[in-house]
């Protein structure tokens, strides 16, 4: 989310700052020495072009693929494009801010900023919630999942994971609503996003809290559902071969084959909700507390902790990559060039081997 108190934090640095209150100059000067800025700057900006590819990649293939759209991908890309306006609008400027130790982009943009930052690192989280609410239903409600996840209620979802960040976000802040009753006074040339313990304590239950639990717990009730799954197909395995395959027997493998697929999606959908707790957990956690500590967080915590959630807009198209086998095809496809070819078809199946496909391509 947001530099919640990352700010603040830098009255911890402050005496590494260097005020000048006359003139136009910025009251502020770097305090890291060359090196290490031109160290932190190489680090930083490979991850942001990270974030911004990877993403990109994530919505071209969504919007190309026929048999990616889907439901659940409609929140992918929804995602995607939240991450990726995270890597190319907010992570910049907070680089510049972290290395510098200095913000050169005047007070206004300094709110602006702080308000695009808690609106798609929000967004972000809020879509996680999302795609764990629809597999929810596609793993443990299949009969109703076309009805429960219908165009319309996808779309409705979607709106409100924009609608609510930005209600969480820029209202307050450019309000000023984010900093009553806090009479801390920064130096000039800092920019720091300090928060009042109301703001804290809400902003940090809407954003991050309430999307945890409603993931902990579609999570945990589709973990129940794919085990209980496992075993119903490992004794339909068993009945198969004893019997042999039949008719019903090949639509019973197909069945399998369909629920292999739902509980694979799962255990990925999974595996990037770890990531997210992982990442931003620390964070929230922090911003939650450092008010009621009288903001003594120290400056590289927040730093650290700041980045750690940055990391998780960038790391979402790598799991899809790495664990899905249409979106790594997709991905080859886009990056080799291949989707410029004149018999290169959007309604190619993205699941068939890389022959078939290329079968399929020539035909």
């Amino acid at each position: 989310m947001s530099r919640f108190k990352e700010a603040m934090a830098n009255t911890s640095a402050a005496a590494n700052v260097s005020v000048d209150t006359g003139g136009d100059s910025t009251p502020c000067v770097p305090w890291r020495s060359q090196g290490s800025r031109v160290a932190l700057y190489m680090f930083i900006m490979a991850g942001i072009a990270c974030t911004v590819v990877g993403n990109f990649l994530v919505v071209l293939a969504i919007a190309y693929f026929k048999r990616l759209q889907s439901p659940t991908n409609s929140f992918v890309m929804s995602l995607a494009v939240a991450d990726f306006l995270v890597g190319l609008i907010v992570m910049p400027y907070s680089m510049v801010r972290t290395v510098e130790g200095c913000w050169y982009f005047g007070p206004t943009f300094c709110e602006v900023h702080s308000s695009l930052d808690v609106m798609l690192c929000t967004a972000s989280i809020f879509h996680l919630s999302c795609i764990a609410f629809d597999r929810y239903y596609a793993v443990c409600n299949p009969l109703v999942y076309a009805f429960k996840m219908s165009r319309v209620r996808v779309g409705l979802l979607i709106v409100v994971c924009w609608v609510v960040p930005l209600l969480i976000s820029f209202g307050p802040i450019m309000l000023g609503l984010h900093k009553v009753g806090i009479d801390i006074q920064l130096p000039e040339g800092i920019c720091a996003f300090l928060v009042n313990r109301v703001y804290a304590v809400m902003a940090s239950l809407v954003a991050f809290y309430l999307p945890m639990v409603i993931m902990l717990v579609a999570y945990w009730k589709i973990y129940k559902a794919a085990k209980r799954q496992a075993m119903q197909i490992s004794a339909m395995e068993h009945q198969m071969t004893v019997h042999g395959l039949n008719s019903a027997g090949r639509k019973q493998k197909q069945r399998q084959n369909c629920m292999r697929r739902e509980r694979k999606a799962a255990k990925t959908l999974g595996i990037i909700m770890g990531a997210f707790l992982l990442f931003w957990l620390p964070f929230f956690t922090t911003n939650v507390v450092d008010p009621f500590i009288e903001y003594r967080t120290a400056g590289v915590v927040w730093d650290v902790f700041l980045w750690l959630g940055y990391v998780n807009s960038s790391l979402n198209p790598f799991l899809y990559a790495f664990f899905n086998r249409s979106f790594r095809r997709a991905f080859f496809m886009i990056m080799g060039c291949r989707i410029c070819l004149p018999g290169s078809p959007a309604s190619i199946d993205l699941s068939l081997t890389k022959r078939d496909a290329n079968e399929h391509i020539e035909n």
